[in-house]
This record gives structure tokens, sequence and C-alpha cells, in this order.
């Protein structure tokens, strides 16, 4: 086939968590079954894509033989147009075409986000066009939007340095809306409870409403109120595009989650709201960790550090202390992250002693900081099991036990990596135990950052073949992402 030939996979198969497993482990066996399930692909379908026989696949999907040959491989990636990367290799000659012929991104149809002044009324019309586009989004649109990388590097980092510079004085208008402050109240209120349910369940299942809500918020700042309505809408015009953002996030959209928290980021700016915004901007960084950019993640985080440094109470001071200190244990550094480890640790004693920070923080506690410590002390754990794996798992077990279930999506988290911390060290067994309490707290949310990590957690369950008990746990792995 060549670049103008589509593959027989709906794109969604590939971006199910379960595949890509199977995809990363090799295990054809599950790759055929779950395309089976899935892709609605016969046997004979699958041989013909792959230049096998139909004897081959049902022996391969029996479990009777395995794929060892290389040439297969780059059979099966290229008749079932499965990227290289997701297998191990170096990028197919088709996937090159088909970017040059289809790129991911729709241009022309409304400006970058980068390109839009740090001005209030530009900040008005950027949620309106976001909103406007994700609420008539349809299958094939969202499937674009699933391909849209994050922005990186400068192209980023430059696009936010308006963040550090007053908010624009604009003339008074000629007529003003009528909304008052019990009006600001209640959208406040609706906030708060989708930012809570976003932070319980996960998954992104109410996007569409908390994009509703924005448009509206948007719509009620067009009309202009008095400036002390305006300055409250656009805190809450930050709230909502945050929880819009991990939404998307959640959901795979990488790219419109950037947007939103950029959108965020500068409603907050619009509304004099220096600590909000600096959140969001620890927001951006954890997705530029999760997305292996720490170098990124540390200015962002440094660049919160600076636009809010004289306001910030230490709940928040120790939360951005933990992203850099993730920031630094990705990069290798392990002096750094125990020294922003140690500055979280005495900033949030201090939160004790304070005085009132504002609702969002207040998940941040001693759980969630052994939570965060536990997760980075895991990355490096990986590098060298012996010498971080058990202080990572007693991070964890402090983070659960500190911690209560209904923050689904951190205990889950915990949860898994609390898993993960038991086979580094060699205990299959209590590996295994772990991980059915892990995917019964991931069945509790919808979370895709959850399904990810579980999916990260089955290679450990892959060739233990003589233990039931890790046999269970990869079928339960498999189970829930099959679901």
């Amino acid at each position: 086939m060549d670049a103008t030939t589509s593959g027989p996979l709906a794109p969604d198969v590939l971006d199910r968590a379960d595949v890509r497993a199977a995809l990363a482990e090799h295990d054809f066996a599950a790759v055929f079954t779950l395309i089976k399930k899935w892709g609605g692909l016969s046997q004979n379908r699958i041989a013909s894509a792959c230049q096998l026989t139909p004897g081959k696949v049902s022996t391969i999907i029996s479990g009777s033989q395995r794929v060892t040959s290389f040439d297969v491989v780059r059979r099966i990636a290229d008749g079932l147009r499965v990227p290289g990367h997701m297998l191990g290799l170096a990028s197919r000659p088709w996937e090159h075409q088909q970017q040059t012929q289809h790129p991911p991104e729709s241009p022309g149809v409304r400006p970058a986000a980068s390109e839009v002044p740090w001005r209030p009324d530009a900040t008005i019309d950027l949620a309106a066009d976001l909103t406007r586009s994700d609420l008539v989004m349809d299958r094939r649109a969202i499937t674009r939007a699933l391909a849209g990388a994050a922005v990186t590097g400068a192209a980023l980092l430059d696009s936010l340095e308006g963040w550090l510079q007053p908010a624009a004085a604009l003339p008074a208008p000629v007529r003003r809306g009528r909304l008052g402050l019990r009006e600001t109240d209640e959208l406040e209120f609706t906030a708060r409870a989708f930012r809570q349910w976003d932070h319980q369940y996960g998954g992104g299942l109410r996007r569409k409403a908390v994009l509703g809500q924005l448009a509206e918020v948007a719509g009620a700042l067009d009309e202009h109120q008095a400036p002390e309505v305006e300055t409250c809408l656009y805190r809450i015009m930050a709230q909502l595009a945050g929880t819009a953002a991990t939404m998307a996030w959640d959901s795979g959209l990488h790219r419109r989650a950037q947007e939103y928290y950029r959108l965020a980021l500068r409603s907050a700016h619009a509304g004099a709201d220096p600590v909000f915004g600096a959140n969001v901007l620890a927001g951006m960084a954890r997705q530029m960790l999760y997305r292996d950019r720490p170098d990124d993640a540390l200015q962002l985080i440094q660049l919160a550090q600076e636009g809010a440094r004289d306001v910030i109470g230490p709940r928040v001071r120790a939360m951005l202390h933990t992203r850099e200190a993730w920031a630094y244990a990705a990069q290798g550094r392990t002096a750094g992250f125990q020294r922003a480890t140690a500055k979280a640790a005495e900033a949030l004693a201090n939160a004790t002693r304070s005085g009132e920070e504002p609702y969002w923080i207040a998940y941040f506690d001693e759980a969630e900081l052994a939570g965060v410590t536990g997760g980075r002390l895991l990355d490096l754990a990986r590098q060298d099991p012996r010498q971080h794996a058990e202080r990572a798992a007693d991070e964890s077990r402090t983070a659960l036990s500190s911690g209560g279930s209904e923050a689904g999506r951190s205990h889950a988290l915990d949860r898994i990596g609390l898993a993960e911390c038991r086979f580094l060290v060699g205990d299959v067994g209590g590996g295994a135990e772990e991980t059915h309490r892990a995917v019964a707290a991931a069945r509790l949310t919808q979370s895709g950052r959850v399904r990810t990590q579980l999916g990260q957690l089955y290679p450990y369950t892959v060739g233990h073949q003589a233990s039931r008990s890790v046999r269970k746990a990869r079928d339960s792995i498999r189970d829930l992402l099959s679901s």
C-alpha cells in the first residue's frame, strides 16, 4: 500500500491502551485478538493485510507460535498501518508521506493562541472561538485533534512571556451588562463543582458541559459588565478553562488541552489572579513532563515562580516545588530532586500556620505530597531499583493511608505505582496482589491517564506464565483496558 491507501483499522483502535501495550510487547496473540474485537477484522482480513496465511494467523492467536521474525513484524506494521514507534521500529516510509499529504492540523480555522495579543478583549474572542469549535466537534475532528502534538520549546515558552507583563487597559464601554455578584457567585459554585468532579472521576465525560459554561461566561464578558463583576468573570473563566484543559488531556487531546491551558493563563492574567496563573503554568509543566520534556517543564515552573513569587501561599509554593522536583528527577538530577522535595515539605509544613489559601489548592496535603514524591522516586527506581524502589513504595503507602479514595484519579495512580514498585524489587507475588488492587481502583475512574499508567504496568505481568497470580493480574488489566 502507498500513502494514499487507508489502513484497515479505524484510528481509535490504535489509541486503545490495551492495543498499545500489546504492540509494545510484541504480543501479537493479544494484538490480533484485540483487532478482531475492536477493529472488526476477520482472521482472513488480518492475514491478507499482513501477507500471512490464515493458518499462520490462527496459530499466532492460539499462542502456539510466536512472531520472532523482524520481517514479519514490519509486514504487520505496514499491513495494519501501525506507526513504527508503537512496535519499536523506525518510522515507516508511508508515515512520512502521510504527514506531507495530510497535515494533522487544519490551518486557517482560527489564529493560534500564540498569535492572540495579551488583551482582555482578545482573550474573550479566543474563548469564544475555542468553545465554539469544540462544541460542534464530530468524530472526524476528534480524530484529527488526537493527532495534534503539543507545542514545545521556544514556540511554547515565548508565547507565554505576556504573563509577566501588566494587563492592558481598555477604554470604558458605552454600555455595560446587568450581571451582578450574586450571579458570579453561582457561576463560581458551578466551576468548583466541575473541578471537583474532574479531580474525583477524570475522563472528560462532562467536558462539553464545562465548555458550555465557559462559552456562557465568555458571552457575559463580551457584554461589558461592571468592573468588579468582570474581574470575577475572568477568574471563573480561568478556572473553567483549566478544568477543560485537564479533561481534554485525560481524553488524549493533548494539543487541545494546551490551548485551554493557555486560555486559562490569559484569563487569570486578565482577572489579576497571578496565583491561579501560577497553578495553570504548573499544569502545563506537568503536561510537558508526561511528554518527556523536562527542560520545558522546568522553565514553565520558573515562569510561574517569577510571576507570582510575592503573592503565593505556602501550599501553592509547595506544589510548585514538587513540579520542580519532578523535572529534576526526569533529568536524572537526584540532588536537585531531593532539594526541591525538601523545600516542598518545608512549605507545606508552614501551610497549617498560614491564612486561607484558594479552594483549588486544598487538595495538596501530606497525602498528595507523599503520592507525588513516590511517583518521582518510581521514575528514578526504573533506572536504579535497588536505591529508590523501596522508598518509592513507602511514599506511595503513606499517600494511600493518608488520603481517601474519593480522589479517584490520584488514588488509582498511587495504587499502580505501588504495584510497579513491588515488581521492580522482584516481589512478583506482591506485585500481582497490588495489581489487583490497582485495577479495582482504576475501575472507579474514567481517567485516560490512569489507563495509560495501567497499560505501562502490563509488561511486568508478561513472561511469568508459571505464576497463576500473575496471569490473573495480566487478565485483569486486559479486561479493564478492553472495556
